[in-house]
């Protein structure tokens, strides 16, 4: 691909690093897949053993590709991808082929009803539930939740939601008003949490047919009332791996803990260089993990000090420490966006980010150390992995 690269050199973190046998014998034996969703495009890459290769052309050339959600539930793996064509408009796609054929169905899979009066402008978020086999939830712009029963297929409005009586005070962020993140309970499949810029945190206990809001705690340092009932501006919440009551939350300045499923909030943003950013993601298997890529400041949006580091906390927040080995030491200027980072299901965990330099970078030691898997790609929006074999 001119311009840009992609690299297949030997992933580090488990070659080069002096892991145990044992762990290399079983990262020899997996299959992950990487799916990077940008502003030009899907890329995806592949590792078997201990080599990555990435795909030789991007999926739908010229589509912002905001969301991306890998399904691996099912014995055959569904890739999803919401796309967003400048002529066509938005629309998701599935792949049933680890993303080597793509299939959009013949009516829009995400709409909204007439009577809503609203246009769908992209698909923010595709999120498989954790406690129900053939169900996906999708997050739009404008802030909206739809559920589909069919892996992706057809979705259809959650409408409490989309008539909740502090809709009409919502207010869109920067980047818009988008519903970005999405948190099933593999406990309960009636229990879900989204979360919204700039209307914060809703939760529902009933399977959707009411939604409360869960920002207590939580600050809007841009509101006259700091600490409102709703109106945060909430960038990104992830759930505990060892205990699901348990979420970590990046917010327009602040990064917090809940012990309780959201319904309070903690700041646990002490040592860290900035408490501004967008992303937030948790180890998928080991508790009290989480990481943190920190933003200098929402006027000058670019990594804390300069420096590309991520920052991973293994005690629930109480202390952080920064990751950057293999990473560029240089002054850095790339921003990684609210769903640029995030975890495999890997037995040893990756970890991978990427940012709006279009340069991606993985770990598959916890994030102890890093490589750089491509550069010069274009914006990166989000990141996605899992081991599909």
């Amino acid at each position: 691909m001119p311009g840009c690269r992609l690299s297949g050199a030997r992933d580090k973190g488990v070659r080069d690093e002096g892991v145990d046998e044992d762990a290399t014998e079983v990262i020899g034996m997996t299959e992950v897949l990487l799916a990077v969703g940008t502003r030009k495009g899907l890329f995806i890459g592949r590792r078997r053993g201990g080599t990555w290769e990435f795909d030789e052309s991007p999926y739908f050339n010229a589509q912002a590709v905001y969301s991306v959600a890998l399904d691996t539930r099912a014995d055959t793996p569904r890739l999803l991808a919401g796309g967003d064509s400048a002529h066509w408009g938005p629309s998701v796609f599935h792949s049933d082929d680890l993303g080597r054929t793509w299939t959009e169905p013949g009516a829009p899979a995400v709409r909204f009803p007439k009577d809503t009066g609203a246009s769908l402008e992209r698909v923010w978020q595709l999120h498989p539930a954790a406690a129900e086999p053939d169900v996906i939830y999708a997050g739009t712009e404008p802030a909206a939740l739809y559920r589909s029963e069919d892996r992706g297929e057809s979705f259809e409005l959650v409408r409490p939601l989309w008539e909740h009586p502090t809709r009409s005070r919502w207010v869109p962020g920067g980047g818009g008003e988008g519903l970005h993140t999405v948190l099933t309970d593999g406990r309960d499949p009636e229990s879900v949490t989204v979360a919204v810029s700039t209307a914060g945190v809703f939760r529902t206990s009933d399977g959707g047919e009411s939604w409360t809001p869960s920002n207590s705690g939580v600050s809007a340092v841009f509101l006259p009332d700091p600490d409102p009932e709703f109106g945060q501006c909430v960038h990104k919440v992830a759930r505990d791996a060892a205990t699901p009551d348990r979420l970590y939350l990046q917010n327009h300045w602040g990064v917090y803990r809940s012990d309780d499923a959201g319904a309070h909030w903690k700041d646990i943003g002490e040592g860290l260089p900035s408490t501004f950013g967008f992303a937030v993601a948790a180890h998928p298997h080991r508790g009290d993990t989480a990481y943190v890529f920190p933003i200098n400041a929402d006027a000058d949006r670019v990594p804390a000090d300069r420096r590309c580091r991520v920052f991973r906390t293994a005690d629930a927040g109480r202390s952080w420490e920064p990751l950057s080995s293999g990473l560029p030491r240089e002054d850095h200027y790339g921003t990684v966006l609210r769903d640029a980072l995030s975890t495999d299901d890997a037995e040893r965990a990756g970890v991978y980010f990427g940012n709006r330099n279009g340069e991606v970078f993985a770990s598959s030691d916890d994030g102890d150390s890093w490589q750089q898997l491509a550069s010069h790609l274009p914006d990166v929006l989000c990141v996605r992995a899992a081991v599909v074999a």
